[in-house]
């Protein structure tokens, strides 16, 4: 049976893979569309499984959202190049859509599948969740390296993606000082005595020093007692002005 180049075309349309292996795969179904997508898939995750166990140390966050509602995803790639290709960021940004319309348990494993199949590496989900919030925030980095997702009670939405944007440059772990891990306070003091003794620090005032670096630890840590990154004299409570952060999310890749 003679392929025609519209028939390539189309499968390639749809596939982003090579003429070449479109061609094969129509070949292979006898013509067949359907058929053919089923084998370059069953293929695909053959490749897929042999590229298991490559790490995916680049990739992108995208973003999607409605009202009192957003989606964010982390898609892992094994390259810069694919990263920063534009048919990989359109399909990471499609698969988000998916993932704000169905919820956290939205299947998105044949659209992972078909981007191990159209980017010819391995892809895979790094990350991915769903906030709400009366209302919500966001922020993508120009290099769509991180993302941020802020649900706020009693606040307005400029101010919501003015602080998703703080996160993002700032990094913050937990909303309030009282959120950081008593199990990690603990550690960072078996750190701070050993160098106050290193130091030659008295006994008498190590207390007094430890409880000053506790409270410094915390509140650098937490975001409502953060300087505002767009106005270091005011801290991220007083902006919200009595409005409470309800949750974030803050993705990287």
């Amino acid at each position: 049976m003679t392929i025609t180049l519209q028939q390539i075309k189309a499968l390639r349309d749809k596939t982003g893979i090579s003429t070449t292996a479109c061609k094969k795969a129509l070949e292979e179904a006898g013509g067949d569309e359907e058929k053919a997508l089923e084998l370059l898939r069953k293929k695909g995750e053959a490749k897929a499984a042999q590229r298991a166990d490559r790490t995916t140390a680049h990739g992108v966050v995208a973003l999607a959202r409605k009202e009192g509602k957003i989606a964010l995803l982390a898609l892992g790639c094994e390259t810069d190049f694919v990263a920063k290709n534009d048919d990989f960021i359109s399909q990471a940004q499609e698969v988000a859509n998916r993932l704000l319309a169905e919820g956290e348990d939205a299947d998105l494993n044949q659209d992972i599948a078909d981007l191990n199949i159209q980017m010819g590496e391995k892809i895979e989900v790094k990350n991915k969740a769903v906030l709400q919030g009366p209302t919500i925030g966001s922020y993508i980095h120009l290099n769509k390296k991180i993302g941020v997702a802020i649900a706020i009670n009693g606040s307005n939405e400029d101010t919501a993606n003015d602080i998703a944007m703080h996160i993002a440059a700032m990094n913050p772990k937990v909303i309030s000082p009282n959120d950081i891990d008593d199990n990690l306070i603990k550690k960072e003091r078996e750190i701070w005595m050993e160098q106050l003794r290193s130091e030659g620090k008295p006994e008498n005032i190590m207390d007094n020093i430890l409880a000053g670096k506790e409270k410094k630890f915390r509140e650098e840590g937490a975001l409502l007692t953060q300087a505002f990154v767009k106005n270091p004299e005011q801290k991220i409570e007083d902006l919200l002005n009595g409005a409470n952060v309800m949750a974030f999310l803050r993705f990287s890749v």
